[in-house]
């Protein structure tokens, strides 16, 4: 998806629900609030990545992003970003989905400025709803340790699978690790490379080396 031009004077939020049992899930209350606080002429966008984007005057988005987060809400910067975590539903339950983990997740990277987005998916279990494989990076719970995968591309003629880039971890070495990737693409791309082919042209070994997680 390609990330729209902002109007003069105006600037764009990137609003989602919390991670939560139930996958995105937005009541009517939240889809009012969303409605009043940016105004009847605001340019509203739904996104393939789990947010809805909401263009406002700039001196109105303090206003509207208080609004926007006492009613529940998200909110996080728009355009070459990490977006918001793309979770699956938790069909398993909280505990045995990993809903904590993934909210700390979702936390630690959400907003963090890049070269060019970046999708980040987790999957409770190995159904992979949130279709972790076609992410740039996408981290599954395999009862109770995780894998994490990188370098999927769901769009254009060039699409592919996710690689296995580790598997057999505990919780506390995922954020770490994402972190760290992340910190390497920001260091080593070239341009707006995307992540896929950073990837690539790095290799898997150099990519664990960098996580942490070489062995």
């Amino acid at each position: 998806m390609m990330e729209a031009i902002e109007t003069p004077g105006k600037t764009k939020i990137a609003v989602s629900t919390p991670i939560q049992v139930g996958g995105n899930v937005i009541t009517p209350k939240q889809l009012a609030t969303i409605a009043s606080a940016a105004g009847r002429d605001a340019h509203i966008e739904i996104t393939p990545f789990r947010q809805i984007y909401v263009e406002v005057p700039v001196d109105e988005k303090e206003r509207v992003t208080e609004a926007l987060q006492q009613a529940g809400l998200e909110v996080f910067p728009a355009g070459a970003v990490v977006k918001g975590l793309i979770a699956c539903q938790f069909c398993k339950g909280a505990e045995d989905a990993g809903l904590a983990t993934a909210q700390a997740i979702h936390q630690a990277i959400a907003g963090i400025a890049t070269p060019v987005p970046i999708k980040v998916a987790y999957a409770g279990c190995a159904l992979g709803t949130s279709e972790p494989l076609l992410k740039d990076i996408g981290i599954v719970k395999m009862k109770d340790t995780f894998s994490i995968y990188v370098g999927g591309e769901a769009k254009g003629i060039k699409a592919a699978a996710a690689e296995l880039l580790a598997e057999g971890l505990e919780e506390g070495q995922i954020i770490p690790a994402v972190l760290k990737m992340i910190d390497f693409y920001k260091a080593n791309a070239k341009g707006k490379e995307k992540f896929g082919k950073f990837i690539r042209r790095m290799t898997l070994e150099k990519i664990r080396e960098a996580a942490g997680l070489a062995v």
